[in-house]
C-alpha cells in the first residue's frame, strides 16, 4: 500500500477494489444479549437532546426516537419466540440518504461517520425516504425552544426557562423545526479530549 493511511484513507473504492480501505468507527450489540428493556433508547434520548413528543404526536407517526427495538417473532404460532433488535443508523458506506439531499446537508465524516449539519438541512425530507432502515425523524414542531425568540413563544414556552433547559446536553446541538434528525453514533463522545485513539498519532 502506498501513500500516507492516516492522510490518503478512504471508505469509498477506487475503480473494483479498495485502495486504502481508512479507518471506520463500528458498533457491536449482543443480540443474545438484549431482551428489550428500552434502556437504550432511553439513554440516546437524554444524551442527544432528543425530544420526547408525547402519544398524540406518535398517533401521527411523529416519534422522535434516534433508536428503537425492532421485535420479531419465530417458532410456533401460538406460542413464538420474541427476538429483540435495536436498530439505529447503520452510518451506511455510499449511504443512499446522501445523494439525495439536495443541500448536502447530510455527509460522510473521514472516519466513516454519516452526518447531518444541521444548519443546511431544509426538510425536503428525501433522506428519509431513501433510508432503507428508516431511522431518519422530522422534527414537526419546535420542540426545545430553538426557533423560540421574545415574541414567538409558542407552545415551549417552559423550554425558555433557565432551570428547564438544563436537562439539555451542552455537548449537543438543539435541533429546530423543519429538519431532519438521526443517529449521530454519539459523536460528541467520540471527540472528546480523552479519547484513546489519540495517543496513535505519529508525532
Amino acid at each position: 500500500m502506498s501513500g500516507d493511511f492516516r492522510n490518503d484513507a478512504t471508505l469509498y473504492t477506487n475503480g473494483t477494489k479498495f485502495e486504502y480501505p481508512g479507518i471506520k468507527w463500528g458498533m457491536s450489540i449482543d443480540l443474545n444479549s438484549c431482551f428489550g428493556c428500552g434502556a437504550c433508547v432511553v439513554a440516546c434520548t437524554a444524551e442527544n437532546n432528543v425530544s420526547v413528543v408525547g402519544k398524540e404526536q406518535v398517533v401521527l407517526a411523529h416519534e422522535m426516537h434516534w433508536l428503537r427495538i425492532d421485535r420479531y417473532f419465530a417458532g410456533d404460532e401460538n406460542n413464538p419466540e420474541v427476538v429483540f433488535q435495536p436498530m439505529l443508523c447503520q452510518h451506511c458506506d455510499n449511504a443512499p440518504c446522501e445523494n439525495v439531499c439536495p443541500v448536502a446537508a447530510t455527509n460522510h465524516s473521514s472516519e466513516g461517520i454519516n452526518q447531518m449539519a444541521y444548519n443546511r438541512c431544509i426538510g425536503t425530507r428525501y433522506c428519509a425516504n431513501n433510508c432503507p432502515y428508516k431511522v431518519r425523524r422530522f422534527n414537526w414542531r419546535d420542540w426545545n425552544g430553538a426557533d423560540s425568540f421574545e415574541g414567538n413563544l409558542h407552545d415551549t414556552a417552559d423550554m425558555n426557562d433557565a432551570l428547564t433547559r438544563m436537562v439539555l446536553n451542552p455537548d449537543v446541538v438543539v435541533r429546530s423545526r423543519g429538519t431532519m434528525e438521526k443517529c449521530s453514533f454519539c459523536v460528541q463522545r467520540l471527540q472528546t479530549r480523552n479519547w484513546p485513539r489519540r495517543k496513535l498519532v505519529a508525532r
